[in-house]
């Protein structure tokens, strides 16, 4: 026993300086445990067949599937939309909004995706973004309180009743404590944050990011001269290739982009394919052509092939419709000629970008001037910002070749963050789905095998751009860090050491009766989890608090909500959990903000949840 513990004492004193990867000091002290013979290999090996860590890494290909179809960020922008500009309403949009989402997204992932949305609204309202932004990460953690699968410490402590041989939670036995948790939560801040925080953070939307795809198009005025046209049954172009309708020379024109939607006998399984209009490209019917030129030309290009102009027939008019070019297969990125370049006075035509590296010259920047207009033609200039159009993989080659130029920013890094928006309602059915398999007891699923599901649907529908990226959405820290500390649990159990810390507990609070008890159990929680991570604090208190309840004879359902709750609500430091550091930078917070704001709220959860917690779940 005395092994296991100073095992244990060390791990959480190396989780608490930080200066030793999480998942590193877990492992170590796995290992450990090993070599002292405390646990065979086969139960310290347990934890990485644990059901409950293949359901985090399901969740976090399901939560990433919701990010990369654009379906969180559709939501969430549409209803703060309603808030206007009112600060109430926008704080109180804020809090509901961003627990809803983190009761079925990791926190950590409803923070980054609702960081720049509120930032943004904050600056439009004239509202200082500080007052928000810690008030987002707070929310998002007690949103996660509302479902099984909102947070980690919601898993373990299903997996310890299930464990010890007690029926399991279902999928919204949360939701009262969550709900209880967000009114809480939502009537401290109101006040707290007003006193605190309204003159923190400074930063506007603009300083949290580079230069966007977006912000790209506009600068070289892509939507002000690009037309779209429809390939009908009865079109002249049909079958034909770019090269024989020589539109450049007939026309004055430039085809961009042919864009192909294929739709399976299910409409949800639609894709969108896009491909860079080269020489050997074959019109088909249904094709839509992204065009840049005078839209008169434009026009006399339509008449001549019986092709079906999608908007306004004048520059007005077009500049006016629901136009863009999308980045789902192909991109946009600038280019800055070296001084010793090769291609330096050479024209756009001569240079062969379209032959060499297969991507189109859409404009060139010369200091302040744009050129966009007969660009085969121009001669280039050292210094000049080529923008440049084609796939994602093509572009990203253009950055081996550093002699002649320089890539601007990170191609493969852009493309990760283009959302296939398309997808989002292949998302939402998924999501729902599994949330169903998960809450309706007449599916015969258990709620890893629903997760597994949900996870290999989004993958198989083509919610992520390939599999690649659905494995980047994992965070492999968090799940070797909770695959290894869940036999720390079963060590303490075999050596009887949470027996023993149990009993002190229950010798010291028991005869107080189980409130008091429970509330101790509670605040320790409360307490270690300032200064080591919420889900290994669960996993080592969740053990000790179902023997607290086992020992005094009652439910021990109380006691370990009470260690979920307390391991999740902790708000007091920037460093408990991520989301809190998250936000640390953009509010321009300092370590005292968060004991000034998030002390209080700590404390007040706390006294409010041994109080509710009873009512909830009876002893």
């Amino acid at each position: 026993m005395l092994i296991t513990l100073v095992i244990l004492i060390l791990s959480a004193a190396f989780f608490v300086s930080g200066k030793v990867r999480s998942d590193i000091v877990a492992l170590c002290a796995l290992i450990g445990l090993l070599i002292f013979q405390i646990l065979t290999p086969d139960e310290a090996l347990s934890g990485f067949s644990n059901s409950v860590v293949i359901m985090m890494v399901g969740l976090f290909v399901v939560g990433g599937a919701i990010f990369q179809t654009g379906l969180a960020k559709m939501i969430s922008s549409r209803i703060l939309k309603l808030a206007g500009k009112s600060e109430l309403r926008l704080f109180l949009l804020v809090m509901l909004v961003t627990s809803a989402i983190g009761a079925f997204v990791s926190n950590t992932g409803t923070v980054a995706l609702m960081l720049p949305i509120v930032v943004s609204l904050a600056v439009s309202a004239g509202m200082n973004p500080g007052r928000l932004l810690m008030p987002l990460a707070f929310a998002s953690s007690m949103g996660g309180m509302m479902t099984l699968i909102g947070t980690p410490p919601n898993l373990v402590i299903q997996n310890t009743l299930t464990g010890a041989g007690y029926a399991p939670l279902s999928f919204f036995s949360f939701l009262p404590v969550g709900i209880v948790c967000v009114v809480v939560g939502t009537l401290v801040l109101l006040p707290l944050t007003k006193w605190f925080l309204s003159k923190k953070g400074g930063n506007d939307e603009g300083s949290l990011a580079g230069k966007s795809l977006n912000q790209l198009a506009k600068e070289y005025g892509l939507s002000s001269n690009l037309f779209r046209l429809r390939v009908l049954n009865d079109s002249r172009l049909i079958g034909k290739t770019v090269i024989e309708l020589d539109i450049r020379r007939k026309y004055g024109l430039n085809i961009l982009e042919v864009r192909r939607g294929e739709v399976s006998q299910h409409r949800f399984l639609k894709t969108v394919t896009q491909k860079l209009a080269s020489p050997d490209t074959t019109i088909w019917v249904g094709d839509v052509l992204y065009i840049r030129g005078d839209v008169v030309d434009v026009n006399r290009f339509a008449e001549d092939f019986l092709l079906e102009m999608m908007d306004g027939h004048t520059t007005e008019e077009a500049a006016n419709a629901d136009k863009s070019l999308d980045f789902y297969d192909i991109g946009i990125a600038e280019i800055v000629l070296m001084p010793s370049s090769r291609i330096i006075n050479q024209t756009v035509k001569e240079a062969g970008f379209r032959d060499k590296f297969n991507v189109n010259v859409l404009g060139i920047r010369r200091k302040k001037e744009y050129i966009l207009q007969d660009l085969g033609n121009e001669r280039m200039h050292s210094g000049d910002v080529l923008l440049v159009q084609g796939t994602w993989q093509d572009i990203a080659r253009l950055s081996k070749e550093d002699t002649d130029w320089v890539v601007l920013g990170q191609p493969l890094a852009e493309a990760a963050k283009v959302t296939l928006d398309y997808k989002a309602p292949v998302a939402a059915a998924i999501m729902i789905l599994m949330v169903a398999m998960m809450v309706f007891d007449f599916i015969p699923v258990a709620p890893v095998t629903a997760v597994m599901i949900a996870g290999l649907l989004m993958v198989l529908t083509g919610c992520f751009r390939n599999v690649e990226a659905a494995y980047k959405t994992i965070n492999w820290e968090t799940i070797v860090l909770f695959a290894g500390m869940l036999p720390m649990s079963l060590a303490l159990e075999k050596t009887g050491a949470s027996e023993y810390i149990s009993s002190s507990l229950v010798s010291g609070l028991g005869s107080y009766g189980p409130v008091v008890l429970m509330a101790g159990i509670y605040f320790t929680t409360s307490l270690m989890t300032m200064f080591i991570s919420n889900t290994v604090t669960a996993v080592l208190m969740a053990p000790i608090a179902l023997q607290s309840a086992v020992q005094i004879g009652v439910s021990p359902v109380p006691f370990l909500f009470a260690v979920t709750v307390a391991a999740s609500m902790c708000f007091a430091s920037p460093f408990s959990t991520p989301p809190n550091a998250l936000v640390m930078p953009a509010g321009q917070y300092t370590f005292m903000d968060y004991i000034k704001v998030g002390l209080p709220l700590q404390i007040i959860m706390g006294v409010v949840m041994v109080f509710v917690l009873p009512l909830l779940f009876p002893f």
